[in-house]
């Protein structure tokens, strides 16, 4: 499932990045530190891959 904006995007590649221990997990914070906590490696993975190029700044609320 790719990510719905840029700043999720940005979180998933953070969450990543704790996950795979090149960050301190002491370092995440608000999304970020959420799916660090509710999501599998594959599924940061997937957020984070995406391409930002067409994305909207932030996610508009429904």
């Amino acid at each position: 499932m790719p990510a719905k904006s840029k700043q999720q995007q940005k979180a998933a590649g953070a969450a990543l990045s704790a996950k795979r221990g090149d960050t301190p997990k002491s370092k995440l914070k608000g999304a970020s530190k959420e799916m660090y906590e509710s999501m599998s490696k594959d599924q940061l993975k997937d957020f984070a891959e995406t391409k930002r190029k067409n994305l909207p700044k932030k996610k508009k609320s429904s």
